[in-house]
């Protein structure tokens, strides 16, 4: 019996339980989901949980409704907490490597340098670097420990073109990999958690473009693969940042007072590219037309005025 031996890509989502799922939250699953299943796919949601003090499982819940309602659906799912014990393994090879250390320094600290890094946050100076883990190992740090970079250029395109290549050094500085409160930090449990799942594809927002070169970093120094990555536009603010639970982005509950998930998920395709007009639809009718090209590229700024959700050009929602 013939068989094919050609790989099945592994997608998944990863959205964060630190609030309600919002438009940017439910735009980023809808492309995330197209492309899984315009491939074929195995689609993996993986809800990123290991942030303890903004992380709950009310949120998780919340997640989870919001995105069925939208009408998602998925083959795998998992909580990011549960992988700690991979997590730990990955800084004990890290540590065994020589390339951990601990840090004292604060945020205030670091943003007194005033130099900023590549993702928007400040570039760490590298004040701790030439100290080394006490006897006890990253275990006894009372503090943040850090990834000691080499300098380096890493070339990297993904598959939009977006040119990621960057000097992770130079241009961020020696990430955090576990944080001053114990808590395992994204680039480290992000590129552990792909590898786990055996995930081939990640498409996400273009806020995380700038991490992806600190990942491939983190991912040959634990002998682990590297994904196919595509990122994507955002919905922003009208102040012109990022729609984020952080920065009080309406959430699905109150779009739910106004739209049902089809037509939510109309108004989402006409701002992404996807339909010429509003109309309800829903992800499996978006399906046959798929296309990257006909997504847009550029960001696009959204407002809700309690009725409806348009870009700043009055498109949407009417």
């Amino acid at each position: 019996m013939r068989q094919d031996a050609r790989p099945v890509d592994r997608a998944r989502f990863a959205p964060t339980t630190s609030g309600p799922a919002h438009p940017g939250t439910l735009v980023a699953g809808l492309l995330a989901w197209l492309d899984a299943r315009s491939r074929g796919a195995h689609f993996a949601l993986r809800l990123e949980d290991i942030d303890p003090e903004r992380c709950t499982s009310a949120f998780e819940a919340e997640m989870l409704a919001a995105l069925a309602w939208l009408g998602l659906d998925w083959d795998e799912e998992s909580l990011q907490s549960a992988n700690r014990g991979a997590h730990e393994a990955a800084l004990d090879a890290l540590s065994r490597a020589g390339l951990l250390y601990p840090c004292s320094c604060s945020r205030s600290e670091i943003a007194r340098s005033g130099v900023r890094a590549a993702d928007g946050g400040w570039r760490y100076t590298g004040r701790c670097r030439e100290r080394d883990l006490p006897q006890g190992g990253w275990r006894a740090v009372d503090g943040a420990v850090r990834l000691r970079l080499e300098e380096g250029r890493i070339e990297l395109r993904d598959e939009s073109g977006l040119d990621l290549s960057q000097d992770p050094l130079s241009e961020g500085g020696d990430p955090v990999l576990r944080r001053r409160d114990g808590a395992i930090a994204y680039h480290l449990a992000a590129v552990v958690d792909d590898a786990a799942s055996g995930i081939t594809r990640v498409v996400r927002g273009r806020d995380i473009a700038p991490s992806t070169a600190t990942h491939v970093v983190l991912q040959r120094a634990l002998g682990l693969p590297t994904p196919a990555y595509r990122h994507h536009f955002l919905l922003l603010e009208e102040t012109g940042g990022k729609l984020a639970k952080l920065h009080g982005a309406v959430d699905w509950r109150e779009l739910a007072t106004v739209y049902d998930g089809a037509a939510l998920c109309g108004v989402l395709a006409e701002l992404a590219g996807l339909a010429s007009d509003a109309r309800a639809t829903t992800p499996r009718s978006l399906l046959a037309d798929f296309d990257w090209a006909r997504v847009r590229h550029d960001d696009v700024v959204v407002r809700w005025n309690g009725r409806a959700l348009r870009s700043q050009s009055g498109k949407s929602g009417a």
